[in-house]
């Protein structure tokens, strides 16, 4: 044998394994397109929606917190009851309630509990009411009446946190019986509740909306 019949099988195995080579590369890239493509809509839809839920502004506000101390064998245990108000400055606002040992916990708690329980209400021109509406929740009274531009939030403590987080800018307030910050909330967020827009009033009496405005 000659020498140029032993190094032709050599180029040949070589060729073989370049081939084999480049097969698996092309593989290996068609797998890195198909990873790449695979997170898709359907995989992070959900946590694109939590995503943009976290990315909203909203207006945080604490109306109180008190210190509970529960006596124990050993002596007392102090821990924090945080009410807080939250809303988007846009018509939607919530009252939340937390619990905790320490106040930044409760806090939070307080604020998240606020966004699970936010209601959508109805704000006119000018950043005001359309009308005026009274709520009571247990022995708390409120009174919310419409106000002019250039008026400002006539009203204090609770009832200012709640219309202020509503994204409320001209209303008149007050707030009779009960100063319990908690009957406040609640009967402030009942009288929210209440408004109506032009359109579903006309809509539950039956009329149009210009028939209502000239009855």
């Amino acid at each position: 044998m000659t020498k140029e019949d032993i190094k032709a099988p050599e180029v040949e195995s070589e060729t073989v394994v370049l081939d084999e080579t480049v097969e698996a590369s092309s593989e290996l890239e068609k797998m890195d397109l198909n990873l790449e493509k695979q997170p898709d809509e359907k995989d992070f839809k959900g946590f694109r929606q939590r995503e943009a839920a976290s990315e909203e502004e909203f207006i945080e506000t604490v109306v109180r917190i008190s210190r509970v101390a529960k006596v124990v064998k050993g002596g007392r245990r102090f821990s924090f009851s945080v009410i807080s108000v939250v809303g988007d400055g846009k018509g939607r606002v919530g009252v939340g309630l937390g619990k905790a040992n320490e106040v930044p916990q409760a806090i939070q708690k307080s604020f998240e509990s606020a966004k699970k329980r936010m209601i959508q209400t109805v704000l006119s021109e000018g950043g005001t009411i359309p009308f005026e509406v009274k709520a009571k929740f247990g022995a708390g009274k409120v009174l919310l009446k419409p106000a002019s531009a250039g008026t400002g939030v006539i009203a204090g403590g609770a009832v200012r946190a709640v219309v202020e987080a509503a994204g409320v800018k001209n209303i008149l307030s007050k707030s009779t019986g009960s100063n319990n910050p908690v009957n406040v909330l609640r009967a402030t967020m009942s009288a929210l509740q209440q408004l109506k827009t032009p359109e579903q009033i006309a809509r539950v009496r039956g009329r149009s909306v210009s028939k209502l405005y000239k009855a």
